[in-house]
């Protein structure tokens, strides 16, 4: 495999900088998959799974409505064709929004040579996805973590994948790549991340900070120092500005308290815990905060074409069971203002989608109502009903509004009608700058 640098001195050298970490734009899932299995038309290939498993599930409104979303009210006909339709159009159009190949957890521990060839292959594909123009628009690579046995197969990992991205590429690099660092505990492993990073950008003429970096959370020490001081701004810190964001590792966190497999769940007291302190810790930062993976798969119990009508009851009660199950998170995350998660299976991407657009659907009139009434009372506080709204709930409204329109849930010229300003105007998240607009 070839590479840039000289490996074994990449954790020392000194690093540099970076992207602007306030980029406004905020998927709403990040897939993970294997870079064993990474293929240059992966968004295509997890879209067509995802409308494999909607049809099979919905062959009618009735089915729909059936289905576990978790609205306080059941909608009727014409609310549900326009979910499906929504639903479809996101499916076919971008069914993935932000990717990761993994050469952690989703790769496993291998010999050098064959994760060699893995990063080669990968990084071809990448290349060739992005002069298509068929790549999501976040992407990105999970190495292993920069600690122990496994630094310097990271490292090497690193600098093959972006070496042989820029030979496949034509030098360029690919915009908005990231890299993300899993079981972080110290400020020293971010630090080694960044002057790798720095450096490889060097060798192959890249600009400084053209890479961005995540960082994830599965140690109690990424979360509280062995002080007590509350440890990760310190971790975003020593990213030097490239982190994006943070991502939750449910099942390492929960584990590492002690926790049983038995016991260990998303919605764990401890991943609550988690939650509180990286949104706490990071509001107003611009650095996202992103949740974990669901672990239950949409998957059916039986496979084959000659199922019989008990078999094919029993899948479709096992594949909802887990649709209720990833609902019952999705709902607890965004209360706790969580906006984007895990997605591990092309199941999970359908469904994420559906319960992104069926909410923000749901929801849409009422919000983008009394948006406007705020607009038009100079975004003095306003009395909408029962509903007293200042500019603490606007900005509430606003990202409402705006994550409508990102997932598809409702169009530009919808929004505009409704709340009557352009969208435009409403990403700057500046009432100041929508109501001179």
């Amino acid at each position: 495999m070839e590479t840039s640098l000289d490996s074994s001195v990449l954790l020392s050298l000194p690093g540099s900088v970076a992207p602007d970490a306030t980029a406004r734009w905020s998927p709403v899932h990040t897939v993970y998959g294997g870079a064993q299995r990474f293929s240059h038309d992966v968004v295509a290939r997890v879209g067509r799974h995802a409308l494999g498993l909607l049809d099979t599930l919905v062959g009618s409104l009735n089915d729909l409505r059936a289905l576990p979303l978790g609205l306080d009210e059941t909608p009727d006909d014409a609310a549900l064709d326009g979910l499906y339709r929504a639903l479809r159009a996101k499916l076919t159009r971008a069914p993935v929004e932000d990717y990761r190949i993994d050469f952690e957890d989703g790769f496993g521990p291998r010999a050098d040579d064959e994760e060699d060839r893995a990063v080669v292959a990968a990084a071809t594909a990448l290349a060739r996805a992005h002069r298509e123009a068929i790549l999501p628009q976040g992407i990105g690579l999970r190495v292993k973590a920069l600690s122990g046995d496994t630094a310097g197969r990271s490292v090497r990992t690193l600098d093959g994948f972006l070496t042989t991205l820029a030979r496949s590429s034509g030098g360029a690099p690919v915009p908005g790549l990231v890299v993300t660092l899993p079981k972080v505990t110290r400020r020293a492993e971010v630090a080694a991340l960044i002057d790798a990073l720095g450096r490889l950008e060097r060798a192959l003429g890249w600009s400084h900070g053209v890479v961005g970096v995540e960082l994830m959370v599965e140690t109690p020490r990424a979360l509280l120092a062995a002080d007590g001081t509350v440890a990760l701004p310190g971790l975003v810190s020593a990213a030097e500005g490239r982190c994006t964001a943070v991502h939750l590792g449910a099942w390492d966190l929960t584990a590492a308290m002690g926790v049983g497999a038995a016991q260990q769940s998303l919605m764990h007291p401890y991943c609550d815990a988690a939650r509180a302190l990286m949104v706490l810790s990071l509001a107003g930062t611009g650095v996202r905060v992103v949740d974990g993976a669901t672990n239950v798969m949409p998957v059916e119990v039986h496979r084959g074409d000659d199922l019989t009508t008990q078999q094919r009851a029993e899948n479709r009660t096992t594949v909802v069971r887990a649709l209720g199950v990833m609902t019952r998170h999705w709902q607890h995350s965004t209360a706790m203002g969580l906006h984007q998660g895990w997605d591990l299976h092309p199941g999970q991407v359908m469904w994420r989608h559906a319960l992104v657009i069926a909410h923000a659907r749901a929801g849409f009139a009422a919000t983008a109502r009394r948006l406007r009434a705020f607009v038009e009372q100079a975004a003095q506080a306003v009395r909408a009903g029962t509903v007293f709204d200042d500019a603490a709930t606007g900005q509430g409204m606003l990202g409402d509004v705006l994550r409508a329109v990102d997932c598809g849930a409702v169009s530009e010229a919808e929004t505009q009608a409704a709340v009557g300003v352009e969208v435009s105007a409403l990403r700057t998240r500046s009432f100041a700058a929508i109501i001179a607009r």
